[in-house]
């Protein structure tokens, strides 16, 4: 059969049928405890592999062109699960310069303990990483667009360059999502999620997601089962129904995303905007090659000629809170929420400034969206 187009698969891929009632949506199974005797599989929650859990792994992993994958209880379940699966005591992991702020945590405060070397490049082009392979370096780590300033890594000439030595390849997909962008067809192995995000795309769900080969998902499950990160089949019943709609959220938040930008970076109120499709974004020649779409996420800088609170404070339509990618366009201060653990000089190193905001576009009538900037701005200029 025909490969469906991805809007089919999200509705119809991995869905559970109901065999004895024919409803339409996938039944939910609610069991912790299945039989073991005369039965193929031994199933068990923490195992991953609950008829709801498979189901759903299916879905997500055929969005990204994978063999397989695990539904995990949140996105640092799923990141700190891959990583650790894939190292050991000795080895030596490259990480893009900005990542997440809960996963370079992880990673400062961890991997210590574990006695995982580790290095941080200093740019993202293939030069900066191949600098920093080692003899003991194992996984080449990524993200992008990256958060919260939007850059963009050529996923296949990272590839290429860890193909070459022999290393694994991960990446954070959460800001492009599975209908902007699919690494594995530019060579990488590991695809991780915080299904929080666009995956569950309502703000109502805590959930992660890995995705690579059988092979690569097989690593990945030996340490899951032991960490027991795995997610609940409520919650996992919530996120099979939510992707149904991903397809239509993340185009419509895209939109939004390439309007409000192209919007701001018109006013003398702001100093900067990042977004990679807007064409004076540095990346967004190589944006054009491996997305698909440009992301709903792009944050901007204040001009300090605005009171930055005030503002927020302002706001009717548009919500100040953490997390991002729900249906419901919200903002968020980077040096007050997700990267608040780094000190200050880190995020300026970073070039994350104090009056940097992320901006997550929802899927509202985008003149709605900037008569809220206006007005707000209006009532915030110092």
């Amino acid at each position: 059969m025909k490969k469906s187009k991805v809007q089919t698969i999200c509705v119809h891929e991995g869905q559970l049928l109901d065999e004895q009632y024919k409803g339409a949506i996938s039944p939910l199974y609610m069991a912790t405890a299945y039989a073991y005797s005369g039965v193929e599989i031994n199933r068990y929650p923490r195992y991953f592999n609950t008829p709801n859990q498979v189901g759903l792994a299916k879905k997500i992993s055929a969005l990204e062109g994978a063999e397989q994958g695990l539904i995990f209880g949140s996105g640092m379940a799923a990141v700190s699960t891959a990583l650790l699966s894939h190292l050991r005591a000795g080895d030596h992991v490259i990480l893009q310069e900005d990542l997440y702020g809960g996963t370079t945590n992880l990673v400062v405060e961890e991997f210590k303990k574990f006695e995982i070397e580790y290095s941080f490049t200093k740019g993202l082009k293939k030069d900066d990483f191949e600098v920093l392979i080692k003899k003991n370096t194992q996984v080449i780590y990524l993200e992008t667009p990256s958060n919260p300033l939007m850059k963009i890594v050529d996923l296949e000439a990272i590839a290429l360059l860890a193909r070459s030595k022999g290393l694994i390849t991960m990446i954070d997909n959460t800001f492009a999502s599975p209908i902007n962008q699919n690494p594995i067809t530019f060579g990488i192995d590991v695809v991780i999620h915080s299904a929080t995000k666009y995956l569950g795309g309502h703000s109502d769900i805590l959930a992660g997601v890995v995705v690579g080969s059988e092979k690569q998902m097989n690593i990945v499950f030996q340490m899951a089962k032991n960490l027991g990160g795995s997610l609940s089949d409520y919650a996992v019943w919530l996120l099979e129904r939510s992707i149904k709609t991903l397809s239509l959220r993340v185009n419509a938040q895209n939109q939004n995303a390439i309007e409000l930008s192209r919007f701001l970076q018109g006013k003398s109120s702001v100093d900067a905007v990042y977004y990679p499709g807007l064409e004076s974004h540095p990346d967004h020649n190589l944006a054009k090659t491996q997305m698909k779409g440009f992301s709903g996420m792009f944050s901007f800088e204040l001009n300090t000629s605005y009171d930055l609170d005030i503002f927020q404070q302002n706001l009717k339509l548009i919500k100040p809170a953490m997390s991002l990618a729900g249906v419901e366009s919200t903002l968020t201060i980077p040096c007050k929420t997700s990267h608040s653990l780094l000190s200050s000089e880190d995020r300026l190193a970073q070039g994350i400034q104090d009056n940097l905001i992320r901006f997550s576009s929802g899927i509202e009538h985008v003149e709605d969206l900037k008569e809220d900037i206006n007005s707000a701005l209006k009532k915030s200029k110092k």
